[in-house]
């Protein structure tokens, strides 16, 4: 089961995110979105739901569940 959804089409890049995620669950991937940016990726087995990622994100890329 996942424990953050992630809607990547936000995503401009800034990595705020990972840089606050101690748990390191979170990476630049592959993925390229429309507006051109190296969207996040999860581990969703390092993830410990602790919403650093998701106060810290300003574009409400990250959702917790």
């Amino acid at each position: 089961m996942d424990k953050i959804k992630l809607t990547t089409e936000r995503c401009k890049g800034c990595y705020l995110c990972i840089a606050n995620c101690k748990p390191q669950a979170l990476s630049i991937s592959d993925e390229v979105n429309a507006k051109g940016v190296k969207v996040i990726q999860v581990d969703q087995e390092k993830c410990v739901q602790c919403g650093a990622c998701y106060s810290m994100c300003p574009d409400r890329v990250i959702e917790i569940l």
